[in-house]
């Protein structure tokens, strides 16, 4: 453990410098009358000495500095402290600075910075963890020019800046709400149904038949809630009756018909307060339950937009509150996705060796209800890569769009159809590639790639070496042709080529010049070549004929003599 020589404070109101003049003894640094020095001011003060203060210039420079230090960063400010005030040590042991920091990644970027300085932090050294905590101890009466108080504001100030900064980071895209959402609207479910439950099996002993005219539970507290006692019900009651089952009239006078028959048992009026009262709540709590999940839809179209396009509002919502957060679903591979929810059942195949499970949450998604059942795995692979796609894309996009999550869910579709009827799907480069133009067009973006740019490209005056080496081939190609067979007009590419390229325009012109200043057109000589070779033709066809009419063939001759011989 080698001697402190300087000790850099970090404080709310600047950096401070203190010399370190006398230090205890390392052997016996534990002992008590050691540790109730540096409680002391007097005999604290002794031992160090201010050297520099630098304050900060506002609170904007202080949450700056202060996040910089929390990371481990040492800030062109805190550097111009140092250089200014540290003496300047040698590449030898001996000679090197020692300061002591209380932060470790702090005490790494120093050394970094400066060679002749050597870090001590507490981790490494108790002596300057005990120098470090007389610092805070008193540093308000060691730095004179602050006033009692100084020090507490600035904390104070300081704490709350640096709470909110780290917590704000972005408001549109906070996906801790729809966490929650998710979270809430699972407990409701349960809640809801065990209340719906409930009343039935209360309400029940008095209307029993109202249980199989209504089946659906919030239904049924609607109108168990809306009818009370049975005997006060008439056909007057049929069009408000009617308002709670979805404004069905034949439902609602199936129900007064079985009202006037019921068997129930008649309940007294305090029972029927309490039955309605509890009626009361389970609607209120269904309500409150439909509202919530509208609020999660808006929520996951602002935060993750195509994620809710492809797999739904509840099963995306599901799929971020398992990672954690819309980032740490991001980070996750498909291979993780395809499984997220299933982790139990993971770890006990691979512990008894047996079938790994194939979905995770992604299963209560419609598309694996849809696929077959030897396509379900398949379509799981298939949809938790799609998803992973979805999921970063919202994570990392500046403006929320749902044009990719549609076309990711266009190509499940098809490629459920491809499994179901052999029909092949879209390549997935051509879908992207529209979902890109689509999703440019919406913001007013120009693609280099679109129509109007491939326009700007051909147009005169603009230079292209992908369309001038194009234009050149097609030039070479119609002069080849030209001379071949004299009839290829040149003068569209060249206007084309003049337009783009100067070069080319001027090759061409010189071989324009040459054809046209030969004895005679290509095509004219062309034209008697082939004449003269007709009659060449003609005359050597003619020879042959009158050779084959004067002589015999061979063939013939041996069949003479062969006869005159059996004679």
């Amino acid at each position: 453990m080698s001697n402190i020589d300087y000790l850099l404070h970090e404080s709310s109101v600047g950096y401070a410098i203190f010399a370190v003049r006398l230090q205890s003894d390392t052997v016996g640094a534990r002992l008590k009358e050691v540790q109730d020095a540096h409680t002391d001011l007097a005999r604290f003060g002794k031992m160090v000495q201010l050297v520099s203060f630098a304050p900060f210039q506002g609170a904007a420079q202080a949450l700056e500095n202060a996040n910089d230090v929390s990371e481990g960063i040492m800030s062109e400010y805190l550097q111009t402290v140092l250089e200014s005030n540290l003496p300047k040590g040698g590449k030898k042991e001996k000679s090197k600075v020692v300061l002591g920091v209380g932060d470790r990644g702090l005490a790494g970027s120093v050394k970094g910075a400066f060679t002749g300085v050597e870090c001590e932090t507490p981790d490494t050294s108790e002596l300057c963890a005990d120098l470090l905590r007389g610092l805070r101890l008193h540093a308000e009466k060691l730095m004179k020019s602050l006033q009692t108080g100084d020090i507490s504001r600035a904390q104070l100030g300081l704490g709350h800046a640096y709470s909110r900064a780290k917590v704000k980071f972005s408001v549109q895209k906070n996906d801790n709400h729809i966490i929650q959402a998710i979270a809430t609207i699972d407990h409701l479910d349960k809640a809801v149904n065990t209340f719906s439950m409930r009343v039935r099996e209360w309400y029940g002993w008095h209307f029993p038949e109202l249980v199989k005219i209504v089946s659906d539970n919030h239904k049924y507290a609607k109108c168990a809630l809306f009818i009370g006692d049975k005997k006060t019900l008439t056909d007057d009651s049929l069009h408000d009756l009617a308002k709670n089952v979805d404004d069905d009239e034949s439902t609602a006078r199936a129900i007064i018909e079985a009202a006037r028959v019921s068997m129930g048992q008649d309940i007294s009026d305090e029972d029927m307060i309490n039955v309605m009262m509890f009626a009361k709540r389970t609607v209120e709590l269904a309500n409150y339950r439909k509202s919530l999940g509208n609020y999660l839809t808006a929520k996951m179209g602002a935060v993750a937009p195509n994620l809710s396009a492809l797999i739904g509002d509840i099963v995306g919502a599901r799929l971020i509150s398992h990672a954690g957060s819309l980032t740490n679903l991001a980070k996750y591979p498909a291979s993780t996705v395809q499984i997220l929810g299933a982790e139990k059942a993971l770890f006990r195949a691979l512990k008894t060796k047996g079938n790994t499970p194939k979905y995770g949450l992604i299963y209560h998604s419609s598309f694996i209800g849809r696929a077959g059942q030897k396509n379900k795995g398949r379509i799981s692979r298939f949809l938790a890569n799609k998803t992973s796609i979805a999921s970063r894309i919202d994570n990392f996009s500046a403006t929320p769009s749902r044009t990719f999550g549609e076309a990711l869910k266009a190509q499940v579709d098809e490629r459920l159809r491809f499994y179901s009827e052999g029909i092949n799907p879209t390549k997935n480069e051509t879908a992207m590639k529209n979902a890109m133009d689509a999703t440019l067009a919406a913001i007013n973006v120009v693609d280099p790639t679109s129509a109007g740019a491939e326009e700007e490209i051909s147009a005169p005056g603009v230079t292209d070496e992908a369309t001038n080496e194009e234009l050149r081939k097609k030039a070479k190609k119609a002069e080849k042709k030209r001379q071949s067979n004299g009839d290829v007009d040149m003068a569209d590419i060249d206007a084309d080529a003049a337009a783009v390229d100067p070069k080319a325009a001027k090759k061409a012109e010189k071989k324009r010049k040459k054809i046209e200043g030969g004895a005679a057109p290509a095509a004219e000589v062309d034209e008697e070549a082939v004449k003269q070779k007709l009659k060449k033709d003609k005359k050597e066809k003619r020879k042959a004929e009158g050779l084959k009419e004067r002589e015999v063939p061979e063939g013939q001759i041996g069949e003479k003599k062969r006869k005159k011989s059996k004679a």
